[in-house]
């Protein structure tokens, strides 16, 4: 048995080896369903246009609604699970999202989707922090690296594949009932989940001095910042008129408030979220490299998938086949990762992003001169390159981001870097997809070169991550001349 799953006990915890790696598979299996619906829906929105006479508006609200409220309860989840146990939390929102993946696969109209789209993703955003805080919780050292790795494999893969998946699911279940299965998937994973989280997730908190009130008051502040700032994102296409960007400065001002509040709150007890985690430099920088990251991450995929699909005809399963070697470098990558980041450090991220733009570049040569009729044979190989470079950059910087977090915070902690994450993620989409469309519109349809422009403004935008890399590199630098 390798040392890292030694089955020597975790000091403090009461687990061995053995059942701590049990309790992350369980973990990194929720991870996977409740992230793999936010893509996995998006080819499935031909099905339900024809199968419940959706709008435009219910279309957008069924995609965007369920990243909205995953965003808006990462942080309140997380201090939960601190402050009441990781168990609870996890299990109810594995359950809450099996519920409501089995009430949107019986959906009868639009209204009955949304609504139950928009609790699961709520469910979601409880379950996922539980997995960052319980990998803080249980592993130290070069396994706490190993854990990230598999937890940034997972983020990875999820997003990747899920038109894939989604594809695949449809083409077996029949164009008219396919997409309920998208949803009925769910329900038996998420049942094993339930009982295998009972039984081996952490159920002591792990700030029992936090136990009592949860901050209302930190909690309204941030969802209704939160809110102010995705909702003009998500629905960008659906609400017309400038009108929606005001919402940006009243987001931000909130936010501010937020932060006041949670000063003076700390002062007599524990916070929503502990404001000094941004005085320590992994975390502060790490949290910003994710935020831009996934802008320009998460946007390659919608725009990928569109002009597959609507540009160049090819069936949703095709579409989902183009980006598997993106999955595939990114999940071998993570591995890797995970395993080498306490030696190499926030080096090996910048390494990451400097493939994930020359693979970019590189899509967008191979694509020169187009419309070509074999995309996903030449596209395969820059993307694989892009893939390696995203496994170098997801796990290790989520796990340099949270390496100073103090696991009595662990959860608020991962809860606030994946609101960060959802944030960027829409923002991206937002100005990616605006491109996009502005360059179809304005090239008379030609699709090639508006999905060109998008690659480059989403390499662009991971240049910017790369930057921020390169800071936090200088100023440990600087730190560790100024201790010699």
């Amino acid at each position: 048995m390798s040392e890292g799953r030694s089955s020597t006990a975790v000091p403090g915890t009461g687990y061995d080896g053995r059942r701590r790696w049990q309790a992350l598979s369980v973990g990194l299996i929720a991870a996977f369903m409740t992230l793999l619906d936010v893509s996995i829906v998006n080819v499935a929105v031909p099905s339900i246009d024809r199968a419940l006479q959706a709008t435009p508006s219910d279309l957008q609200w069924v995609l965007s609604g369920y990243a909205l409220t995953f965003g808006l309860v990462l942080v309140p989840a997380g201090r939960f699970g601190d402050a009441r146990g990781r168990r609870t939390a996890f299990v109810v929102g594995v359950g809450l999202f099996t519920l409501t993946s089995a009430l949107a696969g019986l959906a009868r109209s639009p209204e009955w989707l949304v609504v139950a789209r928009l609790v699961q993703g709520a469910a979601a955003g409880v379950v996922n922090p539980q997995v960052s805080g319980m990998i803080q919780e249980l592993f130290r050292g070069a396994d706490r690296g190993r854990a990230f790795g598999l937890l940034g494999a997972t983020i990875g893969i999820s997003t990747a594949v899920g038109p894939l998946l989604g594809g695949l699911v449809i083409h077996l279940g029949g164009a008219e009932h396919g997409w309920r299965w998208v949803f009925f998937v769910n329900i038996p994973v998420g049942i094993v989940a339930m009982v295998l989280g009972w039984r081996l997730m952490p159920a002591r908190p792990t700030n029992p001095a936090g136990r009592g009130r949860l901050d209302p008051l930190g909690v309204l502040l941030l969802g209704t910042g939160v809110t102010a700032l995705l909702l003009p994102l998500v629905q960008r296409e659906q609400w017309r008129g400038p009108g929606k960007w005001l919402l940006i400065p009243v987001g931000l001002l909130l936010l501010g408030g937020f932060a006041l509040w949670e000063h003076r709150y700390a002062r007599r007890a524990q916070p929503l979220f502990d404001l000094r985690l941004f005085t320590v430099r992994s975390y502060t920088l790490g949290a910003l490299i994710g935020l831009i990251y996934f802008a320009g991450f998460t946007a390659i995929f919608f725009v990928f998938t569109l002009y597959l699909q609507m540009g160049l005809g090819y069936s949703a399963l095709v579409a989902g086949l183009a980006i598997t070697p993106f999955a595939l470098g990114s999940a071998l990558a993570s591995a890797l990762g995970g395993r080498v980041v306490t030696r190499y450090g926030r080096p090996l991220v910048a390494v990451g992003l400097v493939a994930v733009v020359a693979g970019l570049i590189a899509t967008d040569l191979v694509l020169a001169g187009g419309p070509h009729d074999d995309v996903p044979l030449r596209t395969a190989l820059p993307l694989l390159v892009a893939g390696l470079g995203s496994g170098l950059v997801i796990a290790p910087n989520q796990t340099l981001t949270l390496s100073e977090v103090p696991v009595p915070t662990a959860g608020s902690g991962a809860g606030m870097l994946q609101t960060g994450q959802r944030l960027g993620s829409a923002a991206g989409i937002a100005a990616v997809g605006a491109l996009f469309f502005s360059t179809l519109a304005g090239d008379r349809g030609d699709w090639s070169t508006a999905f060109r422009h998008s690659l480059l403004l989403a390499a662009g935008i991971i240049v910017v991550a790369l930057g921020a890399a390169v800071t936090d590199i200088v100023l440990g630098h600087r730190w560790a001349a100024g201790r010699s």
